[in-house]
């Protein structure tokens, strides 16, 4: 009972300052087992280096020069949000193999912030999501990827980063929802396959039915998509109609969007899980 009290009375004492600091530990203890197991690094590398050739040296050459002009400086904004999407949802199976070893409960046993685990683990998926995408980057230069200038690719990276944080949300809300990994993943890539492949990333939604191509020019992954490619590439690449301001403020909607919606959700549903 009065280690219950205690625990009870330290959790109320937390203060923002605190709950940073456990939010940096949690990060920096999810950072440390990628770094012990590097497997899940190289993984989480290969696969999107492997999307950027394979679509760049398979498709690009019937896509070249009939639909866009320079196919790996439009696929490779796109391969940047899609890295990014397929990225968050380890947030998912990360948060239910905690769950399922344990982890979780004994963080619940100690004086720290609830608020730092969700947090902590968004923010690793963050960073190691920047890492992969500066890898791809670095691909892309090698095979032709030239961008205006580095103050508009960094500033192209940063809305992709920026999404990827929120995507990183919706996946942990969906960890948290299904508790197990098999199934955590199951339902991730439900979401993930109709927002990747039915989008910008990889065509010009032009190309596309018209049934689908209402879909995909308003989606969040094709407005994040074309807003990288414009901050690239200036306005000339952007689809008819359409300005790097007005993709810009939808970005920057859908970001704040999701947030809203699935910040309280997934804290509501992690709290449900520990309780």
């Amino acid at each position: 009972m009065t280690t219950t009290t205690s625990l009870r009375t330290s959790r109320a004492r937390i203060t923002p300052a605190h709950g940073m600091k456990d939010m940096l530990v949690i990060t920096r203890r999810n950072l440390l087992r990628v770094v012990r197991m590097p497997q899940l690094l190289l993984f989480s590398t290969v696969q999107p280096v492997m999307f950027l050739l394979l679509f760049n040296y398979v498709f690009g050459g019937a896509i070249a020069g009939a639909q866009v002009d320079n196919y790996i400086n439009f696929l490779l904004p796109g391969i940047l949000v899609q890295t990014m999407v397929f990225g968050a949802t380890n947030t998912a199976t990360g948060l239910t193999e905690d769950l399922a070893a344990g982890v979780i409960d004994r963080f619940r046993s100690l004086p720290m912030a609830r608020s730092a685990v969700m947090a902590g683990r968004t923010l690793a998926d963050l960073v190691r999501s920047t890492l992969v995408n500066t890898l791809m980057v670095f691909v892309g230069f090698l095979i032709g990827f030239r961008p205006e200038g580095l103050p508009e690719l960094l500033l192209g990276m940063l809305v992709a980063l920026l999404f990827g944080y929120a995507m990183s949300w919706v996946f942990a809300t969906v960890g948290l929802f299904a508790k197990v990994p098999e199934a955590a993943q199951s339902a991730s890539f439900l979401i993930v396959f109709p927002l990747v492949f039915a989008s910008s990333v990889f065509v010009p939604t032009q190309s596309m039915p018209g049934w689908l191509q209402a879909f995909a020019e308003h989606q969040p992954v094709s407005v994040v998509a074309n807003t990288v490619r414009g901050l690239v590439f200036g306005g000339q690449v952007l689809p008819p109609g359409q300005t790097i301001e007005s993709l810009l403020f939808r970005s920057a909607l859908w970001i704040i969007v999701i947030l809203a919606v699935f910040v309280p959700i997934g804290i509501r549903l992690y709290r449900r899980a520990v309780s």
